[in-house]
Formats: C-alpha cells, structure tokens, sequence
C-alpha cells in the first residue's frame, strides 16, 4: 500500500483516510478539536463518545461510523499514477474498552489486520461473535500483515479473565463489609467491572457524585495513591482496589521490600503472589490500605498465541514498540512454521519507533526499566510523570506506507 492513503491512530496530515480504533489517550495523540485533515473512520459507540472527549471539535462533519462486521468500499486514489483505488474495511469488535474495534483491510495489495489495543479472553461470548466474524471476513483469503496489540506479549504474564478477576474484586468488598471502597479506573474502560460489582452485590445507585449513598466509589487512576489512601482513612476506614494488569505487576509482587507499586503516585510494598491453576490470582494486600487485581483489558500471552494461531498471518508487527512487559512478536511467532517468511525487499515496516529486538535485549532492557521506575518512586519523583507515558512512551499508531504488501 502506497504512503499517503490511510492512517490508523495516527493524526498528521498526509493520509487520504483515517481510522480511529478507540478512544484512549495514548491512541488520539495529535487529534484536536482543529483537526481536519480527512474522513474519520471509527465505530458507533466510539463516535457517540466522541464529543466527550472533544467537545469543541469543529468537523463533526468528517466523522464517518463504520457499523460492525461489514465491508465497506472506500475510493481512494494512487499518490503516484493518480488512478483510483479502492479499499475494503471491516470493523470487528477488539473488546478492549467501548467502541474499541480492530480493522481488517483488503484490496490489491492484500489482506492486512490492525487489532488496536484487544482482549479476546478464550471462552468469551463477545469475542466467540467477533472470532466467527473475523474467520468468516477472511474465508479464502490469506491474512499478509497482522498489527497486533503485544502489550503483554510475554509467557510470564498470564491473567485470568475478566469475570474470574471480577469475582476477586467482589471477594475482596464483601470481605471488608465496614469499609468504604474507593476503585482505579480510566475515564474509559472498566465499565463492565463496575456494572458487574453492582450486580452482585445489589447496590442500590450504580452511578452518582454524593459519596454519602454509597460506600462503593470509582476514581480517577491518577488520584489513586499511598496518600490519598492515607487522607480518606483519616475520615473512615478505606480500602483501595486497582484492577489492573500493569506491566511489572510479576516483580512488584514477587516478595517484600520491593519498592514499584500499582500506585501512579508512590511506591506501594507488596508481600507476595498466589497463583491459582497457574494463572496469576489476587494479590496479597500490599499493605493496610490497597489490594490490587489482575483485570486486564489487554490480551495476555496465551490469548495472543491462540490468536496468531488462528490466524496463520504471513508477517507480523507489534504496535506497541517500547513497555516493560512486551517483547516483539516475530520474537515468538515470526520464524515458527506455519508461519510465513518475509520476501526480503517486499515488506516495509510500520513507522514505530523501535528496531526488532532480540529476546534477551528486550527483557533486559525492560529489567533496566522496572530498576529504574524504582528508584524514581522511592524519590517521589513518579508523581510529576504521566503514568501512561511511562509505560508506553514510545507507543503511537501507524501509517500504512508503501511496499507493505508485494503485488
């Protein structure tokens, strides 16, 4: 596919067409209210949301909804014969947070796929509909790129599901009957946490600002820390839960004295981890006030391998190029049969920040990483960064540029 047709997550001007997979920060960088440089391609709920965000946005007119499951015909044209071109997309549900979609791309360069940040959990009624969906989308065809989510592309990391981590968190309220509950969360994503709390436990308001009807509350994963932990117990007694599926969480827990911690602002020191069947249960409270969860709306390792298994892609490209718990998934995947070899000259990666790195580098580098975010914690110089950049501070989308595919 030629430079300058189409971008995914990414908003500088040159592209032809844009599509945006979901609405979280680190996936709208360089999308502003004055933005205006073409159609943008997203889902329904994401474009319901869409002012939320950016409630001055002034080219509401450029939005376009792509509903799921159909192939749509986009007409574009070739930047360097200037003939036209058509593109089929189909939008599938990536699970991740609301609106969250994954784009499968066809047409004469061939058959590519952009997961977005994804969670298909293996026994999932949702993903089992998007999986039929997918398979079917591709019946015939041969898959010549995967973009994958390789957030936790890494055997060590094995969460359980949603639900299962979902009842942790239901264990762990219903264990503390005298204690108001305060949960992290993002201003999106984890709504089905919170929907799923309300069920069991019957509360009777499921979403309101006056903290005296209820003893359950969310809030911002930025304000979640040691201290204010510390100040809401002054006033009562206080239990802090962070569902998370964070990138060091198996070093953070791995034994006493250890210094990172869940918390965004401060240091908290865990005692140890359990595990149930293999797969990485509640944590032990990491101290008087906070447990931790491993809720992830990101695919762990064994979820991705059944993916790329399913898929058989030809080649295949992480879209997450710098975090403490990724590696690169050619790493794994790349140079295993069934898979495909790349024909040398043919291909041209994504425009990510970071060169294929071997195994043993990356996990080096990202030890070299969790040291580091230690001592700055222990510093108290972690409340001055934005978390989110510390984690995937390298992490941007893609723009589809030439001899991504042969003729």
């Amino acid at each position: 596919m030629e430079r300058g047709m189409i971008s995914v997550d990414r908003w500088a001007q040159g592209s032809q067409a844009y599509f945006l997979t979901h609405l979280h920060a680190d996936h709208t960088v360089g999308l502003t209210p004055t933005w205006k440089w073409g159609p943008l391609f997203c889902s329904q709920v994401t474009a319901k949301l869409f002012l939320t965000k950016f409630d001055q946005f002034n080219k509401l007119s450029l939005l376009r909804i792509l509903d799921l499951g159909r192939w749509y015909s986009l007409p574009l044209f070739s930047p360097s014969s200037g003939q036209p071109v058509t593109i089929q997309v189909m939008a599938i549900d990536a699970h991740h947070c609301p609106g969250a979609v994954m784009y499968l791309f066809r047409g004469e360069f061939g058959c590519m796929l952009y997961t977005g940040d994804f969670r298909w959990e293996t026994v999932d009624p949702r993903a089992e509909i998007a999986r039929g969906m997918l398979l079917e989308a591709l019946k015939g065809v041969k898959l010549d790129i995967l973009y994958l989510d390789n957030t936790y592309c890494d055997p060590s990391y094995c969460f359980p599901s949603r639900e299962d981590a979902s009842r942790q968190v239901v264990d762990i309220i219903s264990s503390h009957p005298n204690h108001d509950i305060v949960i992290s969360i993002d201003s999106l994503g984890k709504e089905d946490l919170l929907f799923y709390i309300s069920k069991k436990l019957k509360t009777k308001d499921i979403f309101t600002t006056n903290t005296s009807l209820t003893r359950i509350r969310a809030i911002p994963r930025y304000s979640f820390s040691m201290e204010t932990l510390q100040a809401l117990n002054l006033m009562r007694p206080t239990v802090g839960i962070m569902p998370s599926g964070l990138p060091w969480m198996k070093k953070i827990f791995s034994g006493p004295g250890n210094v990172v911690g869940p918390s965004p602002s401060h240091g908290v020191t865990c005692s140890k981890t359990r595990k149930q069947n293999g797969v990485l249960a509640i944590t032990e409270i990491c101290n008087e006030y906070i447990y931790t969860v491993p809720y992830s709306d990101h695919s762990c390792f064994s979820e991705i391998k059944k993916f790329v298994e399913l898929l058989q892609p030809t080649d295949i490209r992480g879209t997450v190029s710098s975090s403490p718990s990724n590696v690169e998934p050619r790493n794994f995947f790349g140079n295993q049969k069934p898979f495909g070899e790349v024909r040398a000259g043919k291909h041209e990666g994504p425009q990510v920040r970071s060169p294929i790195e071997t195994v043993e580098s990356i996990l080096a580098r990202r030890e070299r990483i969790i040291k580091r975010c230690g001592r700055l914690i222990s510093r108290h110089f972690i409340s001055r960064l934005d978390r989110v950049r510390l984690l995937r501070r390298l992490r941007r989308g893609i723009k589809i540029t030439d001899s991504e595919f042969s003729p």
